[in-house]
């Protein structure tokens, strides 16, 4: 696998970054250089590691438009909701600095006379971050602000398809006064140099956010050394409509969850299920909300768009049937010869043979399938290799919450989906872009 990074516009399928990736020698001595400004850096207050982070996120405030604008260009998605990322990314960034005091604290050990327990936190050292495309302001400052506020020392590796806004982190992170070489940039565009990268004896954990494959292979990487591996994976993730949800407005909330972004969020909606009570209606909404109100962007590449349409190929051989609206917009996408550009697709008749039912889809693709029963639904729910999140939609919250113990994901919300707020206390709805 070529280690080189070039990145194409999903647009336009122009060239906007081409350059040979960071070599396993030169990552082995990037990692050397953050060993060493690891022991300096970790001796800083807890207050100063914090301001640091403070002044790089008022200037990442300054530079929002210019920013998305460069997003846009490398992953496609509108800019609007490039704007959105960037805000929501920074007011994680600000949670995450709210808690650290808490969570960096120590903890008291049990009490007795003539000794002093307790149980420090420490930095590790030399964090390696991987991060994803998809939302890479976002998904980067989970892991990049509590290595850095902790004290850790960070080698970023941007996906080979969002290389730059690596290079504008540092750049802010630098005009913050970051001491040198706490924070590095690696390109690396081989998943084979990353997993050796991985192996480096410098590097002390591990966090990755991607692809299931991408993150098994870290994992098996790694298998004989004793380092922290964190990883944030794909997803299925199911929605299930009862029979007392209201068809329309749960059809606008789970558009939106399916579409957003093209369909390219690991918490994404990828399947739902409706009761048999409110199936047609429900459909009839989905058909009129995608008709009226939907805006997507292209898939992030050419292989992406292949994948995608071979699953709907897969379900429509099997039985399914494309519901999908008819309408300007997406008639223009359909038969777009530039760029990556795919309408949102609605299947109907489906059922678990087919692979969009069973595996991460990541494109605009919406497959509905009817249930008979709170059991059936939760069953084909957890019929599942993924567990990301899921979602029910009912006006019987109580009935809601008794469902949440029998589905199987880490995350179950009651009437939204894909929301990404830390604590509802922090973020509003109005202010946060999916992810």
């Amino acid at each position: 696998m070529s280690n080189q990074i070039r990145t194409i516009n999903p647009a336009t399928h122009e060239v906007i970054f081409d350059q040979p990736g960071t070599s396993l020698e030169d990552a082995g001595k990037i990692a050397k250089a953050s060993k060493v400004a690891f022991e300096s850096y970790r001796k800083l207050s807890l207050e100063e590691r914090k301001d640091i982070v403070k002044r790089a996120l008022a200037i990442l405030a300054t530079k929002y438009d210019e920013l998305a604008k460069e997003l846009t260009t490398q992953m496609g998605r509108p800019i609007r909701y490039c704007v959105g990322e960037i805000k929501t990314a920074a007011l994680r960034s600000e949670h995450l600095l709210q808690i650290a005091g808490e969570a960096l604290a120590d903890l008291p050990g049990q009490p007795q006379a003539g000794f002093k327990r307790m149980v420090k936190h420490a930095p590790l050292g030399p964090i390696l971050i991987a991060g994803a495309w998809n939302y890479p302001y976002l998904t980067t400052v989970n892991a990049l602000i509590p290595a850095l506020v902790a004290g850790n020392s960070v080698l970023l590796r941007p996906s080979p398809q969002t290389p730059l806004f690596g290079n504008r982190l540092l750049e802010i992170f630098t005009e913050a006064g970051l001491p040198s070489n706490v924070l590095q940039i690696v390109h690396i565009g081989s998943l084979d140099v990353l997993d050796q990268v991985a192996q480096l004896p410098e590097i002390q954990s591990i966090s990755f956010t991607g692809s299931t494959a991408g993150g098994i292979r870290l994992r098996e990487a790694t298998a004989k050394q004793v380092k922290p591996v964190h990883l944030e994976l794909g997803g299925n993730d199911p929605a299930y409509v009862r029979a007392d949800a209201d068809a329309k407005s749960v059809a606008e909330n789970l558009v939106d969850g399916a579409v957003f972004n093209s369909g390219q969020s690991c918490c994404s909606i990828e399947r739902v299920y409706v009761h048999e009570k409110i199936y047609d209606e429900f459909v009839r909404c989905v058909q009129e909300e995608l008709a009226t109100t939907t805006t997507t962007g292209p898939v992030v590449s050419a292989p992406a768009k292949v994948k995608i349409q071979s699953h709907i190929d897969d379900a429509l051989s099997k039985g399914a049937v494309d519901s999908t609206p008819e309408n300007a917009t997406f008639a223009l996408a359909k038969t777009s010869q530039t760029g990556n550009f795919m309408a949102p697709v609605v299947l109907t008749n489906v059922n678990h043979t087919m692979i969009t039912m069973k595996e991460e889809t990541f494109g605009p693709v919406m497959p509905i399938m009817k249930v008979s029963s709170d059991e059936e639904a939760v069953a084909l729910m957890n019929d599942s290799d993924y567990g990301l999140t899921a979602s029910v939609w009912t006006k019987d919250i109580a009935r809601g919450e008794e469902l949440i113990d029998d589905i199987e994901a880490g995350t179950v919300f009651i009437n939204r989906c894909d929301y990404p707020a830390p604590v509802s206390s922090l973020l509003a709805p109005s202010e946060l872009d999916s992810g």
